[in-house]
């Protein structure tokens, strides 16, 4: 897992006896050095002159954009409706280009309507946290060393990067018994603790589930996961127009697109992608909705066509599973996937889809 973040709070401790031992089920261990983001990190060489003044010069174009950002949003997030509705072409701009890492929790709330839902809902998630049960406790527990392994703030067993995430799954699986809980929502939860405390993280995945400004996505995690096979459904059809190579190399090796593409819709790139391309992916998918998880899977499969079409089944599945580092890039595969157009297809397809599940409300009897 190549996950990363900015919250490296994991609590430290004596070394003991029992220190492998903990480490196997997931301790941090003490002196391991991590990056910025909370991956465990190598040393580095000491920085040339050159690579100074590339990285002073970075960060004073970072500190022009950050100012930038902190007067759309205002105090708070206090401007940011009034500033969304007289420009959002600047707004959709700045988004794309990537959102400031220390405000990205306060945009995301606002971009995702969590922050009204929280509002509206005041001392609800704590209830849900203390005062109920769920049936998917066990699950849940089981699940989470497996969210984010390799993170800092989740690798210590029982350390508040995991009660957090429990708690945050335990609560949704009592607020929506329907949804109840899948494996999957571990990742969104995860990132979003990430950049934000307990009760905001959780508004935020109730405002993706139940849809407060996009379309609900709680059917990919519902029994049969409808959405996942609609969304499939449409990606193979996209995949066959916009990539015909590929599209047909892989209906010759018979490849299909839950082969490789449902976690992409589950997790929105959250799980197995670089952490610096799904933060950039995010801050455009909270904002514009799930077609930047069709438009980045289609410009992947555009910018390694002519090795894919090349391989057999086998170092296919291998392939679509580990694209290469230079594809993975933010600022190389982000471009290209702003150019994929697919917002009118996409409702066609999805017209399609729905015409072909719906069962024969009155079929014919025999004569």
């Amino acid at each position: 897992m190549t996950m990363e973040s900015p919250r490296g709070d994991g609590e430290k401790r004596p070394s003991s006896e029992g220190d492998e031992l903990d480490s196997k089920l997931g301790s941090v261990p003490p002196l391991r050095p991590v990056d910025r983001f909370g991956l465990k990190s190598s040393p580095t060489s000491p920085a040339s002159a050159s690579t100074k003044g590339r990285v002073q010069s970075e960060r004073e174009r970072e500190e022009g954009r950050l100012r930038k950002w902190r007067k759309m949003i205002g105090v708070g997030g206090a401007d940011w409706k009034h500033y969304v509705r007289r420009n959002p072409q600047v707004v959709k701009r700045r988004i794309r280009k990537g959102v400031p890492d220390c405000l990205r929790g306060l945009v995301w709330q606002l971009t995702s309507g969590s922050r009204d839902l929280l509002l509206m809902n005041q001392g609800v998630y704590e209830q849900l946290v203390l005062y109920e049960t769920s049936a998917a406790e066990l699950d849940i527990i089981r699940d989470i060393s497996r969210t984010f392994p390799s993170h800092v703030f989740f690798q210590q067993r029982h350390g508040p990067g995991q009660r957090a995430l429990y708690n945050i799954l335990k609560a949704y699986s009592v607020y929506d018994r329907d949804v109840g809980y899948v494996q999957g929502m571990g990742f969104l939860a995860g990132l979003l603790l990430l950049y934000m405390s307990e009760e905001d993280a959780f508004w935020l995945l109730v405002a993706l589930l139940k849809g407060a400004v996009h379309a609900p996505m709680e059917g990919l995690y519902l029994v049969g996961l409808p959405l996942v096979q609609q969304y499939l459904f449409q990606f193979e059809r996209l995949v066959k127009e916009l990539v015909p190579k590929v599209g047909a190399h892989f209906e010759e090796e018979m490849i299909n697109p839950s082969m490789y593409a449902s976690q992409w819709f589950i997790t929105v790139f959250s799980y197995s992608f670089p952490f610096s391309l799904a933060l950039r992916i995010w801050d455009v998918f909270l904002y514009e909705g799930v077609k930047i998880v069709f438009r980045l899977g289609i410009a992947l499969l555009q910018y390694c066509q002519d090795d894919l079409v090349k391989l057999p089944f086998e170092k296919l599945v291998h392939a679509l599973r580990n694209f290469p580092e230079e594809a993975l890039q933010p600022d190389v595969l982000l471009p290209l996937a702003y150019n994929v157009k697919v917002s009118r297809r996409l409702e066609e397809l999805r017209l399609e889809y729905q015409r072909m599940m719906k069962p024969q409300a009155h079929p014919e009897k025999d004569s």
